[in-house]
């Protein structure tokens, strides 16, 4: 597939090998999606076509060139979203040669899913759907199939361009993770920004690119009349944000951040994860999180993606 630099993109457990859409040419762009089963092809597909992408769904990978040189001259087919499912033995030795060959002739970005396989097996336990490998190989419990997946479909995720961790995602969360990362083809923005506020007893968020400890923060916590209440309330919010050492502590990561994106942009960076944790992610990172936002509004132009993970 030619050299690929692995770009992390953290809590959005995203990994980005630099892509830029909008550098391309004009149409057609595709973004082909594929993953593992129940790690939200579906709603990355639906999100694509919300946001005017022409989408087919489950196109068998040995067909995807004869449909792109049938389609590439039509009008209203500048983007195009194409899932792809590939399970098929037969299919998986000759992805790989496919879809070098395409993507050295049409723009072509590949999008994969995944999700931790614990994540995966409540998923299932949940909607009580059969898992596509038992169909396939027979009899197997639902982590061998998910392991037997993970195993068919490693081909693609080597050749894929971006992969998303969907494990700590909603469906509307995801869906709305895909439209601001492919949104931007119409409406352009330098550089989509996502800032994830979390509770370090819960964990540190998956390949984050830049994270601060807010933890030397006073707490609200231990204010009564504040414990129960969120982060994003008017009255925590100015608790934290008010604070003198708030305010130092905002001067120097905003500073930092502003000196950083320039030269994320000019190295082609299109997707940015800051995170900001503190104890339970429910008082000082959330509220910290939301200031960073409008600065980066009111200074930059830029409309971040705002995840506050813990704050329940």
């Amino acid at each position: 597939m030619g050299n690929r630099q692995e770009v992390k993109n953290k809590e959005m457990g995203i990994e980005d090998q630099n892509i830029s859409p909008a550098a391309y040419s004009p149409s057609p762009y595709v973004v082909i999606v594929s993953g593992l089963s129940g790690a939200g092809k579906t709603v990355a597909l639906r999100a694509l076509e919300d946001i005017g992408f022409f989408c087919i769904d489950n196109l068998p990978v040995t067909l995807i060139e004869s449909f792109l040189s049938t389609i590439k001259t039509k009008q209203g087919m500048e983007k195009i979203g194409i899932s792809i499912d590939i399970r098929e033995k037969e299919f998986l030795s000759d992805v790989y040669n496919i879809l070098s060959s395409i993507k050295d002739r049409y723009k072509i970005e590949i999008l994969f899913l995944e999700a931790e396989k614990n994540v995966m097996l409540r998923r299932y336990k949940e909607t009580r759907r059969p898992h596509p490998v038992l169909s396939m190989r027979g009899e197997m419990d639902i982590e061998t199939a998910i392991e037997e997946e993970i195993t068919l479909l490693s081909v693609i995720r080597d050749a894929a361009d971006r992969i998303i961790d969907t494990s700590t995602y909603t469906p509307h969360q995801l869906r709305h993770l895909i439209t601001s990362l492919y949104g931007s083809l119409t409406e352009k923005q330098a550089v989509n920004i996502s800032l994830i506020s979390f509770g370090y007893k819960f964990g540190v968020p998956q390949n984050v690119d830049i994270l601060f400890d807010v933890r030397f923060l006073p707490n609200p916590y231990f204010i009564p009349e504040l414990k129960a209440l969120k982060g994003t309330d008017p009255v925590v919010y100015d608790f934290v944000i008010k604070k003198k050492e708030t305010k130092e502590f905002l001067s120097h990561i905003t500073g930092l951040i502003d000196f950083l994106l320039p030269h994320y942009i000019r190295e082609g960076r299109t997707y940015l994860v800051v995170g900001i944790g503190c104890t339970g992610g429910m008082h000082r990172s959330p509220a910290i999180v939301e200031e960073i936002s409008k600065h980066l509004d009111k200074k930059h132009g830029i409309k971040s993606y705002v995840i506050h993970r813990d704050m329940v």
